[in-house]
């Protein structure tokens, strides 16, 4: 199997993902799931539903759309075209399970992904605020509309293992999303490099061997490019040099193993790459903005 760059980051991130909420909204209500810091999804699985932000006119969600916030922005879902007021989302929270038999019915299903490594990494950074997907739409992203399918019938069924399987299901609909993202045409941004057939690779060369004495020619030679092409590219999607982007990566994979180990701190420099303890402490302290003491001390 070729090197994945995306599944590494996803790996080393600790990508979580759950669905919360599962259930039928009717009457009138309204929902609010923004600021939770983290990235929430709707998907409406029956009926309809009004999507509003800020500054933007009300959209309407049909049946079989998934509208997901890649950095949290505010948002409301509700049976209404108007923007609710605030009492309705407390009310409709009081209601969940027990509404009133009157008015069209609503399917929601509600969740979220998050990071449980904080560590920043920029791969939701170039993509839009807010991301709405029509699965309904049979010519389009037949495999996610499956996914979801499948998602579904889990819930519904709820039988023994669900509460795995449906958190495995949705871990997977994150990866659906953003390969939606690529297929819209994204074009700048390290999700964009991931996908690149030439920089992607180096991309994964990176990640599987941190600690390798890479350079920019070596790079460029292993994956068939010219070094200025390489270097150019890489840049050119990512922001960043590939040296720069190789130095953070390795501070992501130290991090991780000062807060999750009991490796030495000449140990761990190793394993990034580091010859030296001193450089390493230095190139540490430039990257984070903190000592790896400080790191593990926090931990």
């Amino acid at each position: 199997m070729q090197q994945d760059g995306l599944s590494d980051i996803l790996h080393w991130l600790r990508l979580k993902a759950e669905v919360y909420l599962h259930t039928d909204f009717q009457g009138c209500w309204a929902v609010d799931t923004s600021g939770s810091r983290h990235v929430p999804f709707h998907f409406v699985n029956n009926g309809n539903s009004w999507l509003h932000l800020p500054d933007t006119e009300p959209r309407e969600l049909q049946r079989g759309d998934l509208v997901i916030f890649p950095r949290d922005c505010k948002h409301m879902l509700s049976s209404e075209k108007n923007c609710p007021s605030r009492y309705l989302v407390e009310e409709t929270l009081e209601k969940i399970g027990k509404f009133p038999d009157e008015g069209p019915l609503t399917g929601l299903t509600c969740g979220f992904f998050e990071f449980e490594n904080k560590a920043a990494w920029p791969l939701l950074d170039s993509l839009p605020e807010v991301i709405v997907l029509e699965l309904s739409q049979p010519d389009k992203l037949q495999s996610t509309r499956a996914l979801l399918e499948l998602l579904i019938s889990e819930l519904e069924a709820n039988e023994p293992g669900t509460r795995v399987s449906v958190n495995y299901l949705t871990h997977t609909l994150f990866v659906h999303i953003l390969r939606s993202q690529i297929g819209n045409g994204l074009e700048k941004g390290l999700l964009s490099a991931l996908f690149h057939p030439k920089v992607g690779k180096a991309l994964g060369l990176i990640h599987a061997e941190p600690a390798k004495d890479w350079s920019v020619e070596n790079l460029a030679h292993t994956i068939g490019m010219s070094r200025s092409g390489f270097a150019e590219q890489f840049r050119d999607l990512t922001t960043k040099t590939p040296m720069r982007y190789l130095a953070e990566w390795r501070m992501l994979q130290a991090s991780e193993l000062l807060r999750t180990s009991e490796l030495s701190i000449t140990d761990i420099a190793e394993q990034c790459g580091y010859h030296s303890e001193v450089a390493f402490r230095k190139a540490f302290k430039s990257i984070t903005g903190a000592t790896p003491g400080a790191v593990r001390k926090q931990s």
